[in-house]
């Protein structure tokens, strides 16, 4: 049996999760059958993901669009996959830079242990820029948003 698991990064409701169901739902996932979260992935602890893992039994194969969605943390990633070998259960990952991964087989599993580390690397890199960015913008006296009200307008001085 195939279980899904979807996620998105904001749980605002600016972010759905539409596009990964249907992809599921395509390949054979039972709508019933997909437990979702809306949460960052760099959290382990997921209300969404821990349902789909005590749901999964030997021989199913737990599929998300792609691997990203099931973790950025290349930790976090291995253990959950060891896991699953361990419980005699597959991962499928359905897209993500132009292959799909089964690691039920030694090819699946190769690949997967790369997609995995570039999934981490990616992370690492949006941090780093997200850091310069920051000492950029601090450097220049710009950091944070513009007040809407200044001790100017406060006082009345200024319209």
């Amino acid at each position: 049996m195939l279980i899904g698991y979807a996620r998105v990064s904001k749980a605002d409701g600016s972010q759905l999760l539409d596009l990964q169901r249907d992809a599921l739902q395509a390949v054979g996932v039972p709508d019933a059958r997909i437990y979702e979260d809306r949460m960052s992935g760099r959290k382990d602890v997921r209300p969404g993901l821990e349902a789909c893992l005590k749901a999964l039994q030997p021989g199913n194969a737990l599929v998300v669009w792609k691997l990203d969605r099931l973790g950025r943390d290349l930790k976090h990633l291995v253990a959950l996959v060891d896991r699953l070998r361990e419980q005699d259960v597959g991962l499928r990952v359905l897209t993500g830079a132009g292959a799909e991964i089964d690691t039920s087989g030694s090819a699946g599993r190769l690949v997967f242990g790369i997609f995995a580390a570039l999934a981490e690397f990616e992370r690492d890199l949006i941090a780093e820029r997200t850091q310069a960015g920051l000492k950029a913008a601090r450097a220049r006296g710009r950091l944070g948003r513009p007040r809407k009200m200044d001790r100017m307008r406060v006082a009345g001085l200024s319209v």
